[in-house]
């Protein structure tokens, strides 16, 4: 029985053990001819075996760079591609310098800060104040998110105060206008849609009692016929 702790070890595992004997077994070939075919067969049979590579554009270039680097890159054939070195595929990705800025209300987040900074930029008193009244509305849904409780408009009118030295006081319900401005807008769709509906209903029914005054009609010229018929 052979353990996995004798056997050489898998430089790429997700080709399995199989594809891994092949490999070693087609470094000690000595015809180059030969070596070029096999390799070409096993990079056919690696994409055979991962159906997802075919997905990536230049798959095959990736297999062929998979197939040197099971190989130790000890693979010596003429490739369709240049053989990649160890330092081009092992290279470690440049490392992002993480922000050192700090945040001055952790609890309200860089966004906060960002959006009262654009607000004190506000030259516009319209504009400034409808700024201070969102950053108002976002605190409280920030406060509400983290301690799960109501809080009230006073203190966020102190807080916000106190962020930005007096210059932004947020008022509360400011929105009131601009809600009872929807609502009205609202329901005067709706009237004019009732209206309208009461319209069609009574163009309905005119419609409907017309027609039955025209089969009154034709129901007092049959009678007529009839009692003409029978004075004879």
């Amino acid at each position: 029985m052979e353990y996995n702790t004798i056997r050489s070890k898998m430089l790429m595992p997700e080709y399995g053990r199989n594809v891994q004997r092949m490999v070693e077994y087609l470094v000690t070939i000595e015809d180059r001819a030969k070596r070029l075919r096999n390799a070409e067969a096993i990079v056919e049979l690696m994409g055979t075996l991962n159906p997802h590579l075919k997905q990536i554009e230049d798959y095959k270039h990736k297999l062929w760079d998979h197939l040197y680097q099971m190989t130790d890159f000890k693979l010596d054939v003429d490739a369709p591609y240049p053989a990649p070195t160890p330092e081009q595929v092992f290279k470690k990705p440049e490392v992002i310098p993480y922000p050192q800025s700090g945040i001055e209300n952790r609890h309200l987040g860089k966004n906060m800060d960002a959006l009262i900074e654009k607000a004190l930029k506000e030259t516009d008193p319209e504009k400034k104040q409808g700024f201070t009244q969102i950053i108002g509305y976002y605190m409280k849904l920030a406060y509400t998110n983290w301690h799960k409780e109501p809080v009230h408009d006073d203190m966020i009118r102190t807080e916000l105060a106190a962020l930005t030295n007096g210059e932004l006081m947020y008022e509360p319900g400011g929105y009131r206008v601009y809600f009872d401005t929807r609502t009205n807008f609202k329901n005067n769709n709706n009237n004019n849609n009732r209206n309208r509906n009461n319209n069609n209903n009574n163009n309905r029914n005119n419609n409907n009692r017309g027609g039955g005054y025209g089969n009154n009609n034709n129901g007092y010229n049959k009678n007529r016929k009839f009692n003409k018929n029978k004075n004879k």
